[in-house]
């Protein structure tokens, strides 16, 4: 079976968030099930792909509302990835440093998604599947199902996966005339409430729809921002499927960006020597418990309650430390820059991401803060249970599906509501936890043997395809 995973983002390439490490990870588990995978995706001009070689093998031509723009595919396989990548180069249009954040952003979904069906039309490839991975290809089902352009298309079955829906891709209909031709009659299955709704349009055409968690499809038929009655219409075609983590990447006892690996059994030495080594860099007191936050600075992620929960904890007590390592909403940065000179002996944060220093805050941290008001799958708490970093969550989504409180005989710590009040409560849980060390270093090493790897979500995504 050959499948193609369109996606904008795929770790080690170009990665914003948790879609990259699912697109950079899935294809690689899922060859274990007779499943050859292939990704493509733009080709960016970032750090990567300029110390890498890359083999040109189609040149091409699509059209942007009469406007002719020049493409090229290249395939990239390096050491670090076990499948082969197809590139779109766009000048003008993909050739960017960044993956998001341009004013052509609809000019460069709808680009990308023609420059692919058309090199898969013109060099005759076949897929079984073709898995769309969020609204940013979520216009592929359509272009193939009704457009005559890709008429040759129209019988291969596509996925099309919701990382999350808050995010729809919506443009007004006076640029419909970038689209492909099709038949005007059918422009119903672009439209919803009023805009050109390409995740809409996806959900509407796919063959299969799923999302990143079981919950997280419950949780969306009653808040998805707007698509509440269209998921309830196609509910048949949707089904829930928990992301996993590359236990390969995400390993303690391999990891080169922390500052000394260990496992299961040696856990208690292997993160103290991590976390004085995070504490040594940042001016923190080892001694005392790590609370980490690791993730996007916005509101869905509840970023915005960070200040004043941080400020309210640490003017009660000094019991704690914590770091942040984030980047988002300016005004939120702002805020968590004040705490840096607030609170300089118990907090401190980099503004930014940075790769090697999330893996050593996994592996040095005591709990991981993840108070998300919307959270499709989560990655980040399964990480820092692979790390023996016990999480604390908000009932939501993914997290609901893979985190259970200790007061329910479980692992982690867990609220209801995304509230200053929920978050500090469940901190002050944390401490008193900490304080009990059995129990905390029964907890850590419990954490390290849970399975949160690709093998059984991807099986899971090579029945859906099965099925189809």
């Amino acid at each position: 079976m050959k499948i193609l995973h369109t996606s904008f983002e795929c770790h080690p390439i170009a990665k914003v968030g948790g879609l990259a490490d699912v697109v950079g990870s899935l294809p690689k588990y899922q060859s274990n099930f007779d499943v050859e995978s292939f990704v493509v995706m733009p080709f960016y001009e970032n750090s990567y792909l300029k110390k890498k070689k890359i083999v040109e093998i189609k040149k091409g031509a699509i059209d942007l509302n009469g406007i002719s723009y020049q493409y090229v595919v290249y395939k990239f396989k390096p050491k670090d990835i076990s499948y082969s990548v197809y590139l779109i180069q766009i000048k003008d249009l993909l050739d960017t440093e960044n993956v998001y954040g341009y004013i052509n952003e609809t000019q460069r979904y709808i680009g990308f998604q023609k420059a692919v069906l058309d090199w898969i039309k013109s060099e005759d490839l076949t897929f079984d599947v073709i898995h769309c991975h969020d609204h940013h290809t979520s216009l592929i089902p359509f272009f193939i199902k009704h457009c005559s352009e890709y008429k040759c298309l129209e019988n291969t079955p596509t996925v099309l996966t919701i990382h999350n829906a808050q995010y729809q891709g919506q443009f007004a209909h006076d640029s419909l005339n970038l689209l492909p031709q099709f038949d005007f009659n059918n422009v119903g299955l672009l439209d919803w409430y009023g805009s050109v709704n390409p995740l809409a349009a996806g959900i509407k055409c796919a063959t299969k729809v799923n999302t990143v968690s079981p919950s997280y499809m419950e949780e969306l038929k009653k808040n998805a921002a707007g698509l509440e009655g269209l998921l309830s219409s196609e509910s048949d075609k949707f089904h829930g499927i928990l992301n996993g983590i590359d236990t390969a990447v995400w390993n303690p006892e391999t990891d080169g960006s922390i500052s000394k690996n260990y496992r299961v059994g040696n856990v208690i030495s292997g993160k103290k020597a991590n976390k004085t080594a995070l504490c040594k860099k940042y001016g923190l007191d080892p001694e005392l418990p790590l609370f980490g936050f690791i993730g996007r600075l916005v509101y869905e992620k509840s970023a915005d309650l960070l200040a004043d929960v941080i400020r309210e904890t640490l003017l009660k007590t000094k019991e704690l430390n914590i770091f942040v390592l984030g980047s988002g909403n300016e005004e939120i940065e702002a805020q968590i820059l004040e705490l840096k000179e607030e609170f300089k002996e118990h907090f401190n944060a980099y503004i930014g991401y940075d790769e090697e220093l999330s893996h050593l805050i996994y592996a040095g941290a005591d709990f991981l803060l993840m108070p998300s008001r919307v959270e499709p799958c989560g990655l980040n708490q399964m990480y820092s249970l692979r790390y023996g970093t016990i999480p604390i969550v908000r009932r939501t989504g993914g997290l609901k599906d893979t985190v259970v409180d200790i007061g329910d005989g479980g692992f982690g710590i867990c609220h209801n509501q995304a509230t200053i009040w929920d978050i500090s409560y469940s901190i002050g849980r944390a401490i008193e936890l900490f304080k009990d060390q059995k129990s905390f270093r029964k907890i850590q090493k419990q954490i390290m043997k849970i399975d949160n790897s690709w093998d059984k979500s991807a099986k899971e995504y090579v029945d859906l395809y099965k099925s189809i």
